[in-house]
């Protein structure tokens, strides 16, 4: 089962603040806020201004500090192969994200220095772990199933299967 259905909608890191509307320069440092509701999480990037400025009586469910760095252009891919952090991304944002292989992936992605765990909340249905893309800044909010040891090895074994499917498919 899982514990936040389509709440973890990745968002992407914003180019500009969300209250001041100023792009960021490179290397500026600016406040990454999540907000929970009844409609899932909500992004808001803001200026280190906007920050100072904020109303500190709407608390959102989890802050953090970064600096901004745009994003390298892409180079152009020949014949794209889904890789961990590509399937990663399709299994969240999918319909009913499988938490067991969301959680294996998103610490194969930690261990690569691609994802870095920012922050671990507690939410209504248990404890959320939060990573941001080292690179784009995005966000992913991966429920923790409590995994016990014995039960690791399955989970790998799946994750393995669906990347070679992925690979060969």
């Amino acid at each position: 089962m899982n514990p936040l259905p389509n709440e973890w909608a990745i968002t992407h890191r914003a180019d500009i603040c969300a209250v001041t509307h100023r792009p960021f320069v490179a290397g500026e440092y600016f406040y990454t806020l999540l907000y929970h509701s009844a409609d899932g999480y909500r992004r808001e990037d803001l200026s280190e201004e906007a920050w100072q400025n904020r109303n500190e009586n709407i608390q959102p469910f989890s802050f953090w500090k970064s600096r901004y760095e745009p994003l390298p252009p892409k180079p152009p891919e020949p014949l794209p192969r889904e890789n961990a952090e590509q399937l990663f991304r399709r299994l969240i944002a999918s319909e009913n994200p499988p938490a067991n292989a969301c959680y294996v992936l998103a610490a194969m992605l930690e261990r690569k220095r691609v994802l870095k765990q920012v922050k671990t909340e507690e939410s209504t249905n248990g404890r959320v772990l939060i990573y941001e893309h080292g690179a784009t800044g995005d966000v992913f909010i991966v429920p923790d199933p409590q995994l016990r040891l014995d039960e690791l090895e399955n989970v790998q074994n799946e994750v393995v299967d669906l990347l070679q499917a992925a690979a060969h498919g």
